[in-house]
């Protein structure tokens, strides 16, 4: 018996024992008690999977405290940075913003003892003359001013995409000129950065004129900058209270400077690779070696530079020579008349360098680490072909084509049999080249231009033969006679040339507006054969169109992502992490490998020199996509595929883009021209930028002024972006019935008819049908429609192919002439006074 109940044990049940919810009485329980009633057991479902830490009331408080104290902190940690020991000197960039106001005066005021600051290096930027640094020991900080000429817009821009703060100068009577609008016009839409407003000549005036001047600037002022303080600039006070201001001032951050790192060139030299002959200066490729203070993130040997308007290039290695504005607060004095400052340093490119520090390098490169400057994917022509040709199958091809016969197509004879039949007319006519896309849809656009065109030429020789005697008598008195007075100062300013593409253009655009993507069929071809690249849509919404289809050849060329917004977040992310390299606000020379003369020349002309580090895949060609509108100055139609000129982050290119409209769907209608009045797509081949970005176009015009087109911002890079051009055949209806109509001057024989015959058919009000059957052989065809049709409506067909952008894209752009507002001044004495 006791060994039977030795064997006998009672079931123990385990942790997984299924347990029923108890029943709910409606009490409600506190936390407390439910507590104390677990007396600290814990289910196994928590215990066997990943347990989520409740945090109390108040350790939510307290971690909302901690989150919000170290963002407080870091913001006040880099603002600090700025100007300091830690940091760069704070640049700032003075800008004139009318014609008649002189920014050097300001810098001269900002130079002077009074004002509290050490000037401790002249020509502190390359290329600039007009600049200086200036030492603060009272505010313990050090600044780098310069003023460059507003005269040419793409220097400008560079210096406000690296500038910390501008300071810009106003006319105490209009506050700027029309150029000045112009300018802000730009920086506003590239991305401004911190500002101030000064204004000289205030002082001077009367205390009632003086009152009456800064409310009227005031006025002027609000409508660009609502909350700016306008300073006065008259005195040595003035300029210490502008000093302070822009030191203590918050710092706008943009967004597409703070996550690469760039510098503001101050010494620049260069060395040629090979020797070149006594009798010029060197031409060809060298090492250029360019000194400046590190801003932004880190700098990496590793990685490729860009300098803006002249490509990318590598580094070899970055030294670390003697900072030429140290903040020494014991030693800083004043300068004395014909001094620089305490100390002498090697600065600008006309110092000597005879008490030269040794320069320690901080890098070297490494080849296997190095980034490439691979910018087009190599292309292999044999990428097409899956299987290569037996011996056999060729001598049976040849064999063929000996034997070649013409054959006629039978009755009942399928569409996949008839493809295979050779005929007489396809022989004589040739075959059709379907490789080169990209030429087929510029030989589209010329053929559509031209067709566009006929009907103004048709009026233009009608209205020409009907008047001719009467022209040239006219003209034989024009020639006769001169002009004379206001009539002939206007004519001078006039290009004929230009007023006719305006012309030309401005028809085209108002056709365009007229009647959307109209297109006349040709009489000379056959409809199938013009339009063969052309397909029909039964919904442009939700009928399918693979991205993959018919290629164009450049497509080989670029790069594509499987997941641009995911490789932006993992190398954005990445880059706000890197604590390696040259740090930011050290002073260093960076060696870059095999750059033009030309690099050189633009600095020894005048123009200062930026660069910027690229992130990771920046230097390689793919589509990108530019979110635009355009810019309310600018009246001119824009065609699509026009070159334009593009400032999209640092970068600055030339390229014809084409346009389509900014939806949420999976194709895109292309514009035929630059929308007005509501947001565009402006697509390009271009390099990878990553996002966020300001975007700027500028026109070329022929008189060497470029005009803003658009402006916007970075929208994202994706090759498969399908964008459609529609084209839509217009008939007119000839019998109408109840159900059926009989529609003519659509098509004009019987075979484009049968070759269209499935694509819908719509009206303009609305109505939908298709294409029943061919009457006769002229182009008449009965077609049924959903309702009785009214006889001032028109039939239409919508066909659809897709486009690609052109490649013309060169990192070379030229230089704008200043832009000039054209007045024409005409005497009251040579006007004929009735």
């Amino acid at each position: 018996m006791a060994a039977n109940e030795e064997k006998q044990q009672g079931h123990r049940p385990g942790v997984f024992k299924q347990k029923n919810k108890g029943h709910k009485h409606g009490k409600h329980r506190t936390k407390g008690e439910i507590e104390r009633e677990n007396k600290g057991r814990v289910s196994v479902t928590a215990l066997t999977k990943k347990q989520r830490k409740e945090e109390k009331r108040m350790d939510r408080r307290h971690k909302a405290n901690q989150l919000r104290r170290n963002k407080k902190d870091m913001v006040l940690t880099e603002k600090r940075r700025l100007g300091t020991r830690d940091g760069p000197p704070h640049l700032v960039a003075v800008v004139s913003l009318h014609a008649g106001v002189d920014a050097g005066a300001v810098t001269k005021l900002l130079r002077q003892e009074g004002a509290g600051g050490v000037i401790h290096q002249e020509r502190c930027v390359s290329g600039v003359s007009d600049s200086f640094g200036l030492l603060m020991p009272r505010f313990k900080q050090r600044f780098t001013f310069l003023s460059h000429s507003t005269a040419d817009i793409h220097s400008l821009l560079d210096v406000a995409k690296i500038a910390d703060s501008l300071v810009f100068a106003l006319d105490s009577a209009e506050g700027w000129d029309s150029y000045g609008d112009y300018c802000l016009s730009c920086l506003f839409a590239q991305g401004l950065p911190s500002h101030a407003l000064v204004c000289q000549g205030v002082s001077d005036l009367p205390v009632k004129k003086k009152v009456e001047s800064k409310k009227a600037l005031s006025k002027i002022t609000e409508i660009r900058f609502p909350d700016a303080r306008l300073f006065p600039l008259d005195s040595e006070q003035d300029a210490t209270l502008l000093l302070r201001h822009l030191g203590t001032q918050r710092q706008r951050k943009l967004g597409f400077r703070s996550r690469r790192s760039h510098v503001l060139a101050q010494h620049v030299t260069f060395a040629a690779n090979s020797p070149e002959g006594t009798g010029g200066a060197p031409t060809g490729l060298g090492t250029l070696c360019v000194s400046g203070y590190v801003r932004g993130r880190p700098l990496q040997v590793d990685r490729l530079v860009h300098i803006s308007g002249h490509g990318d290039f590598q580094l070899s290695q970055i030294d670390a020579p003697s900072d030429p504005l140290p903040l020494n607060l014991t030693t800083a004095r004043p300068a004395k008349p014909g001094k620089k400052g305490d100390v002498d340093m090697q600065v600008g490119e006309e110092d000597g360098g005879e008490d030269e520090a040794p320069v320690r390098v901080l890098m070297k490169a490494n080849p296997s680490c190095r980034e490439s400057l691979l910018a087009e994917a190599e292309v292999d022509p044999m990428d097409g072909e899956q299987t290569w040709p037996t011996e056999t199958e060729l001598l049976e091809a040849e064999e063929a084509s000996k034997n070649k016969r013409v054959i006629k197509v039978p009755k009942g004879t399928s569409d996949y049999q008839a493809s295979w039949i050779v005929d007489e007319d396809e022989e004589e006519n040739g075959e059709i080249d379907e490789e080169s896309s990209e030429e087929d849809d510029d030989d589209d656009d010329m053929l559509d231009e031209a067709m566009d065109g006929e009907d103004d030429d048709m009026n233009s020789q009608s209205g020409l033969g009907c008047a001719s005697e009467e022209e040239e008598e006219e003209e034989e008195e024009l020639c006769s006679t001169e002009r004379t007075g206001a009539d002939q100062r206007y004519d001078e300013h006039i290009d004929e040339a230009a007023e006719e593409e305006g012309l030309k253009r401005y028809r085209e655009a108002r056709a365009n507006e007229l009647f959307p993507d109209e297109v006349d069929t040709p009489l000379d071809m056959a409809a199938r054969i013009r339009f063969q690249r052309y397909r029909g849509l039964k919904s442009f919404r939700s009928s399918p169109w693979d991205p993959m289809e018919n290629l164009p050849l450049n497509y080989s060329r670029i790069f594509q992502f499987q997941s641009f917004d995911r490789t932006r977040r993992r190398i954005l992310a990445e880059a706000a992490s890197e604590e390696e390299g040259a740090m930011v606000g050290w002073y260093v020379t960076l060696h870059i490998n095999d750059v033009p003369f030309s690099v050189m020349e633009s600095v020894q002309s005048g123009r200062p020199l930026m660069m910027v580090s690229l992130l990771p895949h920046e230097q390689k060609m793919s589509v990108m996509h530019l979110l635009v509108r355009r810019h309310p100055s600018n009246t001119e139609p824009i065609k699509s595929k026009e070159e334009l000129v593009f400032h999209c982050g640092f970068r600055r290119f030339r390229a014809s883009p084409i346009f389509s409209q900014h939806t949420s769907a999976d194709k895109h209608k292309m514009e035929r021209f630059l929308v007005p009045d509501a947001p565009t797509v402006v697509s390009v081949y271009a390099p990878i930028t990553f996002p966020p970005a300001g975007v700027l176009l500028f026109k070329q015009n022929n008189d060497g002024i470029q005009d803003l087109v658009a402006t916007g911002s970075l929208l994202s890079c994706d090759p498969q972006r399908v964008m459609l051009k529609r084209i839509v055949l217009s008939g007119h209806p000839f019998k109408i019935n109840q159900r059926s109509a009989v529609v003519r001057y659509m098509f004009f024989n019987r075979d484009d008819i049968m070759w269209f015959k499935p694509v819908e058919l719509r009206t303009k009000w609305g109505r939908r049908g298709h294409i029943k059957e061919a009457l006769g052989t002229h182009g008449h065809m009965k077609c049924v429609i959903d309702n009785q049709l009214r006889s001032q409506d028109t039939v239409l067909m919508n066909l659809y192919k897709r486009v690609y952008p052109r490649w013309t894209y060169d990192p070379y752009v030229p230089l704008s002439l200043p832009w000039v507002k054209r007045e024409v001044t005409v005497d009251m004495n040579d006007l004929d006074m009735e």
